[in-house]
Parts: structure tokens; sequence; C-alpha cells
């Protein structure tokens, strides 16, 4: 006891000589004037990067974490530390090469995040090819000012440097044998601040910085240049895990899928067995606008006409990430979710998959694809094959010209004006045929408003003058905004999905056929546009404010939750039958095929999501950043916290149990993907068959 009283008095004294000396010796202002350069660095790389957190993540315990905060500190001092090692002169050209690098980082990712709600990717890379289709959809609707705030960094670098220069800084500060050392004692520091920041690490901060799903959870607990750092390893491990880690992914594959229940039947198998089916895929379609009015007009009569007359499933989520039209398709047509690094259709396409194309070409159906697009936008043309689709009818198959392009290609009503004559041809060569058709104009940036045609989205009122005259009155309410334009470029939409239903029926094309609408995901507009269309002040044009009484207050949650797509199942004759009705019931898009699919009379044994007749009252929808729903609560991963749905609170249990299934799913059906199961799988079958022969 003694002897560690001894150490800690002989501790405490060479603490208080130390501080004397710095104090005495002024070695904090010596310190700052010997380098001023990467002081500045320093702060420079650190602030963007707590600047990217409060853009993106806005809480003040998020973006100014003491992890977060330890973690881009330790990157950017061990980073800068081996700037020492160069001459005085040299130095300003590391430091400013190394603060754009990281100012790029910030930007990158601030305007990702404004589109995917999520962090950028170095897997993503291969998707550059695609930006030039799109480029004006990212300039017009993505880049904001704040992706440019960054910039600010190296102009203050480049600023003090031109002042140290002015001084002759350089020739003052140090002789050839000090760089080494200044760089050592900088580098200690950096991996000082390192183990620090790992000693504040829980279980739960290391469980999910190995899976890499939840990216903004990474990003607020370990810093964006270690998530970056990190991202890259990830990028890279695909590569090897389909090396070594296949032993691991087959086990937990046969383990998830051994304890599946056996599929179910119930009233609605094989009402639609041997009809045809058309597949609408409705660019960038959200449920919340479905009913909604301007002046007594409907923005979708038409869908609101197939939402009445169908089956309609009006709490149906969306689960893509950065694949976006892409990850619906692979969703919907094989119920897996989108891959944790890259996209399964850029990433993957040839890989074995078990979709809907193939279980009815196994039945005789036609299967086929219509877009009037590049055929090898999102790597369709390959990806289509391992899908099942026999036919793909792209842009080289429509007449597309400057007259009739709306947004980022042909417009949506000469589309399905030029499909009718293929689909006439194909139901007269085929018994039965599957078909899916992706519409386009409904695209972000929604700025070819002079195409959409008359749809106002303001608010007419007419009033009464003290002279007993009338006269109507104009609030512009959403004209002029990214959401108004959206309503308007929907209503577009929903016109030539009307007048193509009418088609249809005129062809005969729709006597023996199920046709399917589905959103493939939201229009990632801003939430600021929403408050404005629920919180408008007509009086005064503006948003209410916070503090009044009338204000809705449209928060995080309320945004995630009206992400909602519409999906609906409709024939001819539904209307007024008893499948005709609305299913409430949490449905994740991963659940359509086993719906769809029992209604047709097929089973896709290695399914993620589930007949939704099934499950009613018990669904729980994953998204791939680790969030889920079910008709209880949405919940939050990154948070951690849920949002009661029904006013009643969930225990712990079962917060605890829907999280470990949603990692669970996520992780074997990156799995399924990555390490090609399915192949290997039917290998195992087909082989064990022969041997079974055999015996």
């Amino acid at each position: 006891m003694k002897r560690m009283k001894f150490k800690l008095n002989k501790f405490k004294e060479k603490l208080i000589a130390t501080l004397t000396r710095v104090k005495e010796e002024h070695l904090i202002k010596k310190y700052i004037k010997n380098n001023i350069l990467f002081l500045t660095y320093l702060l420079v790389c650190v602030g963007n990067a707590t600047l990217l957190r409060y853009f993106c993540i806005h809480s003040l315990s998020n973006y100014l974490s003491i992890k977060a905060l330890l973690g881009d500190l330790a990157v950017v001092i061990i980073v800068g530390s081996f700037g020492y090692l160069c001459k005085p002169k040299n130095r300003f050209t590391y430091y400013l090469s190394f603060t754009i690098f990281f100012t790029a980082i910030c930007m990158i990712n601030s305007v990702y995040y404004t589109f995917y709600s999520s962090f950028a990717s170095v897997s993503m890379l291969s998707l550059t090819q695609y930006v030039g289709a799109v480029g004006d959809a990212v300039v017009e609707n993505v880049i904001q000012l704040k992706d440019l705030v960054y910039i600010i960094g190296p102009i203050i670098l480049i600023i003090v440097n031109s002042k140290l220069n002015k001084n002759n800084y350089y020739k003052k500060i140090e002789v050839k044998s000090e760089r080494k050392k200044r760089m050592l004692k900088t580098l200690t520091a950096g991996i000082a601040v390192l183990v620090l920041f790992l000693v504040t690490m829980t279980s739960l901060d290391v469980s999910r910085f190995v899976k890499q799903w939840n990216k903004e959870y990474i990003v607020m607990r370990f810093g964006i240049y270690i998530y970056q750092s990190s991202d890259l390893v990830s990028s890279i491990q695909p590569k090897l895990n389909s090396m070594f880690g296949y032993d691991k992914a087959k086990k937990n594959f046969n383990d998830y899928f051994e304890n599946r229940e056996d599929v179910k039947t119930n009233e609605y198998t094989n009402i639609f067995k041997d009809k045809n089916v058309l597949v609408i895929h409705a660019e960038s379609m959200q449920q919340n606008v479905i009913g909604l009015e301007f002046n007594g007009q409907e923005v979708s009569p038409n869908l609101n006409k197939l939402a009445k007359e169908g089956m309609y499933f009006s709490n149906f989520y969306s689960q893509v990430s950065v694949g976006t039209s892409s990850d619906a398709e692979l969703t919907f047509s094989t119920s897996l979710m989108p891959t944790k690094s890259g996209t399964a259709f850029v990433s993957y396409p040839n890989r074995t998959y078990n979709s809907i194309q193939k279980l009815l070409s196994e039945k005789g159906y036609y299967t086929f694809s219509m877009h009037a697009n590049n055929a090898d936008f999102w790597n369709r043309r390959t990806m289509y094959k391992s899908l099942g689709y026999q036919e793909f009818y792209s842009k080289k198959d429509y007449e597309v010209t400057t007259e009739n392009t709306i947004g980022l290609g042909l417009s949506d009503m000469e589309f399905f004006t030029q499909s009718i004559p293929k689909l006439k041809k194909i139901n007269e060569e085929n018994e039965n045929w599957y078909g899916t058709m992706i519409m386009l104009s409904n695209h972000t940036p929604f700025s070819d408003v002079e195409k959409y045609g008359e749809f106002s989205v303001d608010i007419k009122e007419t009033i009464e003058n003290e002279d007993g005259t009338q006269e109507e009155v104009v609030y512009p309410y959403m004209e002029g905004t990214k959401l108004g334009n959206y309503f308007k470029s929907y209503h577009y939409a929903d016109s030539t999905l009307g007048n193509f239903i009418t088609q249809l029926d005129e062809n005969g094309l729709l006597d023996n056929t199920v046709l399917v609408v589905y959103g493939d995901h939201d229009a990632r507009l801003p939430r600021s546009d929403y408050n404005r269309l629920y919180n408008y002040d007509k009086e005064n044009d503006k948003t209410l404010d916070k503090d009044d009484p009338n204000y809705n207050d449209y928060d995080s949650y309320q945004y995630e939750l009206g992400r909602k797509v519409p999906f609906i199942i409709w024939t001819k004759d539904m209307a007024g039958s008893k499948y005709n009705q609305e299913i409430t019931e949490v449905m994740g898009m991963y659940d359509a095929m086993p719906t769809l699919g029992n209604m047709l009379g097929i089973y896709n044994e290695y399914q993620l999501g589930h007949d939704i007749f099934n499950v009613l009252g018990k669904n729980i929808v994953c998204f791939p950043n680790g969030n889920w729903v079910t008709n209880k609560a949405y919940y939050n991963s990154q948070k951690i916290e849920y949002l009661s749905l029904n006013g009643e609170a969930i225990s712990e249990e079962e917060i605890k149990y829907n999280t470990e299934y949603t990692n669970k799913l996520l992780d074997v059906s990156n799995d399924i993907i990555v390490f090609d199961l399915l192949t290997k799988n039917q290998v195992s079958e087909e082989l064990l068959e022969e041997v079974e022969k055999g015996i």
C-alpha cells in the first residue's frame, strides 16, 4: 500500500514538474508557432468531418460525438505526421494534397447522403458509368450549397501558407535533423489518440463496424475517415470471401433455411393460375400521393381507381439501397435483399437467382421486359439473363426523338403506345406470358414541367367582396417547389398509365391478364418541401413556424414512414369481388414475390419474404441499413430508438429479436449472392440425386 502511494506521489510530482516546465518555457506557444501549417491542416480536415456529420445527421450528440472526433483526429494526425519528413518548402504540397483528399471524401459523402440517406462506398465506383445518363438529375436535385462549404478548408490552408511564405516562415522553423524526431513525436501522438479512441468502443460498436450494414451508425461512432478506410477493405472483402469465407456462409445459409416454415396454402392459392401477368414498375411513385388532391383534382386518378377496384397493399415499403431501381427489380423478382457492397445488377450479374421469371418459365410462360432506355444501364442486358427474362425490349426497339422525350428518355405516353403492338404479338404467339414494363418519365429531377400538361398545385379560393362581387384568389402553395413539380410529373405519369390500360382493354389484352403495379422507391425529395405541404400558411405564403399551435411536426420518422410506395394487384373483373380489398398489414418488397407467387401457383424455396396472408399481424420489414418496421413500431438502428405506431411501448426483448432477425436476414441474403450459394446448392442437390439413383 505504501509502495503504491509512493508511486502515485512520484507520478504527481512528475506531472506537476512537466506542466510547470510547459508554462515557464511557453512550450505550447512555441509548438503552435512552429507548427502553424500542420495545425491548420488538422483543424480544416477535422472541421470538415464535423461539418459532414452536422449536415447529414443533425443532432448535437452525433456531430459532436467524442468517439467520432477522436477517430477523425487520429487518422488526420497519423497521416499528417509524415509531412514532417518533407522539406519545409515542400511540406505545404503534402498537406494541401491530403486536405484536398479529405475534403473530397466529405463532399462526395455529403452529396451522396442527400440522395441515398447513406454514406458513399468505394464499391460504388463501378456505377460512375451511369452518372452521365442522370447527370442533370444529380446537379439539379442533389448537389446543394452545403456540399460546397467544404472547399473553404483547402482555401484557408492556401491563404495561411501564403502569409507564412511572405514572412519567410519556412526558413526559420527547423533544421534537417529535427524532421524525423518531429515526425515520430507526432506519429506517437496520433497513435495515442487512436488507442484512446479504441478503448471507448463498445461491443455493439465493434459488431456494427464489422458488419458494415449500418453506415450512418459507423460514421457517428468512428468518424468519416475511419469509415471510408474500413469501407475500402470491405469493398475488397467479397473477392477475398469468395475464396476464404464460403464454409461459414454455407453453414449460415443451411441453418437459416432449415428453420424456415414449410410452404402454406391459403384462400389465395392458385387464384391467378395460368393467367398472364403484366408488371408495371412505376418510377418514383410514392404511396402518400394516392388520394391527394389540389383544388378538387386528384393527382393520381388512375392509380386511385386501381386501388379502389383491386387488391391494394397500402402499407408497402420499398427496400432499396444504392442500386435504387435495380435493387427494386432484384427484390421484387427474387425476394432477396440488395447486397451489402455494390449492387447485384452490376457486381453480381452472373449468379444464380431463383426468380419469378424463372419459375414461370418452367411452367411454359414467355418472359420479357420492356424499358425504353439503354439496355446496359444498370447492366440490365446481362442481369436479365440471370433473372430468367427471355427477351428484353430496350431503347433500340423504340422510336425515340427529341420531341417525344421527357426527362431521361422516351416519354411514358410514347413508351406505352409503342409497346401495344409488341404486346399484341406476344399475346398471339404465346399461351401465357409474364412481362415487366419500366416507366421512366417520373424520374428526378422532375424539371420538364412544360411537358407534363396542365395541373396546378396551388390553392384557388373564391371570395366575396364587400360590394357582393366574387373573385378568385390564388395562393402559390406548392408551385415552384421540387415537391410541387413532382406532383405534376406524377400526374402526367398517372395519366399515361390510365391511357395505357384503356389501350390494353381495347386490344383484348386484359381478358386473361393480372395487372401488377408497384412503386420502385420514393422520390428522394427534401423534407422541407413536405413541411410546406403540411404546414402552409397561405396568408403569408410561407411555412408555419414550429411554435405555431397548428404546426404539424413532419419529423424524420414521418419522412421515413412517408417513403412507402404503392403495390396493387388488379384484374378487370376484380371490382366488387371478395379479392377487391385494402390490405393494411406492413409489407416489404421482398414479400411481393411470395404473395404473388402463391396466387400464380409457384414457390421459391429460398425467398426471404413471406406470403403476406400467411403472416398477418406478425410481419416484419427489414431495411438494408438495419432499420425495421412492424405494425407496432418503426425502429431506427442508427439512433437505437423506435417510434410506436400504435401508441404502445414495445419490449426490449422484441426489439432485440427483431434486430437480430434483421441482421441475420441481411447477412444470409448477402451471402447467397456473393458466394453464389444457389448455384452451388443446386449442384449439391443434383449430385445427391445421382448418388441416390445409383444406390
